[in-house]
């Protein structure tokens, strides 16, 4: 007789589209109420008792202020160790408002205006958007067509990057977004090495590193020979469903501790006590309910697989190792470059566009599983009868 589960339900399961549409953050109030939204990457849970707690107490000491201490770091060191046995020294880090206004600060301590930052498309607007904002020159190695790090594309884009002595940082999405690659080690290693030849300093953005998925493994960037220069930057906000409660954590390689410490102070203004507050919490006592949300997403992703098979067999998807985006070629449904827009249009489904990516992802679309089985199931029905309608 199988053990009676006693730890967290699946917090996919435990909230109705009623209640859903009740929250006020972006995902469910961007679109007319229609509108069934699998877009942004905010996942459709209740947030983990340890986080909810310790908001609680911290309300209801006035505990408001300001955020100080290493507890953060300590409670990322904690669990990077026990996940992937990866030692991080808090004393080598520093609390940034949000992964990706400290990749920004990061890339302005090795980079200045005018030298480029490359970057592997498709993958997430932002990196791109932010980079050219701060006056670097955005430069691309695309991902091969398995959806992997191309080391020839990257070995071209660095060389040229690089040409008569000039800066250049390169940005690591870590897990890759959308496409849910999990860079294995030796790819790790083959991008250090050629980062090292050609003297650009890597960012790796590991927002979704907590959910890597069965079948794969994460492997820090830092935690990879050669990348002591490196910079990495983490979060709770993907694991833990906390993007409102902003806090990140950038960690700097061996060699790199004295750039970090050079972090303008202004910085500090922008992190949020309560987010630390809450990404702490889940970082140090979250790991139950973390397991019993990526259980949850192995079966979405399964699920997907069937109804993908039974209702749109034409949709070519690679399965993600990592993380809720599932990144669907839609080429063959005959649709345009704009798949999205259709689904839209004639489905009322909320899906990004794959263009925005980069014009790699022209005819694909972005599809969030972070949600109940029901509403995916849904979502689907709604794309094969938009493909199936005529104009």
């Amino acid at each position: 007789m199988a053990p009676e589960h006693t730890g967290p339900p699946n917090p996919l399961t435990q909230l109705t589209e009623a209640q859903l549409r009740r929250r006020t953050s972006i995902k469910w109030n961007w679109y007319e109420p229609d509108v069934l939204p699998a877009w942004v990457a905010e996942m459709d849970v209740p947030v983990a008792e340890p986080v909810v707690a310790a908001l609680t107490d911290a309300l209801a000491l006035g505990d408001t202020g300001y955020p100080t201490g290493t507890g953060y770091a300590e409670a990322l060191a904690g669990f990077a160790a026990a996940r992937w046995g990866w030692t991080v020294e808090p004393e080598r880090t520093a609390i940034v408002p949000d992964v990706m206004l400290g990749l920004v600060e990061l890339l302005k301590l090795v980079t200045g205006p005018g030298d480029t930052v490359v970057i592997s498309p498709p993958v997430y607007p932002p990196i791109r958007q932010f980079s050219e904002n701060i006056g670097r020159r955005v430069t691309t190695a695309p991902l091969d067509g398995g959806g992997r790090l191309d080391p020839a594309a990257l070995d071209r884009a660095f060389a040229a990057a690089t040409a008569g002595g000039a800066r250049a940082a390169y940005v690591l999405c870590s897990p890759h977004n959308p496409t849910g690659t999990v860079h294995t080690a030796a790819e790790l290693a083959t991008l250090a090495a050629l980062a090292d030849e050609h003297g650009v300093r890597v960012v790796s953005d590991e927002i979704h590193a907590p959910l890597v998925l069965p079948g794969a493994v994460f492997v820090p960037y830092l935690a990879v020979p050669g990348t002591e220069r490196g910079f990495a930057v983490h979060s709770a906000s993907k694991g833990w469903h906390l993007s409102g409660a902003k806090a990140g954590l950038a960690v700097a390689g061996a060699e790199a501790a004295a750039e970090l410490a050079r972090l303008p102070e202004e910085v500090a203004h922008g992190r949020s006590h309560l987010g630390v507050i809450s990404h702490t919490a889940a970082l140090r006592d979250g790991g139950p309910w973390l397991d019993a949300l990526l259980a949850g997403l192995a079966q979405n992703r399964d699920l997907l697989a069937g109804l993908l098979g039974d209702l749109l067999p034409e949709v070519r998807w690679r399965p993600q190792q990592g993380g809720y985006l599932a990144w669907l070629d839609c080429r063959q449904l005959g649709l345009g470059d704009d798949p999205a827009a259709v689904f839209l249009d004639r489905g009322r489904l909320a899906v990004n566009p794959g263009a925005t990516f980069g014009e790699e992802g022209a005819g694909h679309v972005r599809l969030n599983t972070a949600t109940p089985p029901e509403l995916l199931t849904e979502a689907v029905r709604r794309m094969a009868t938009a493909a199936r309608a005529r104009a």
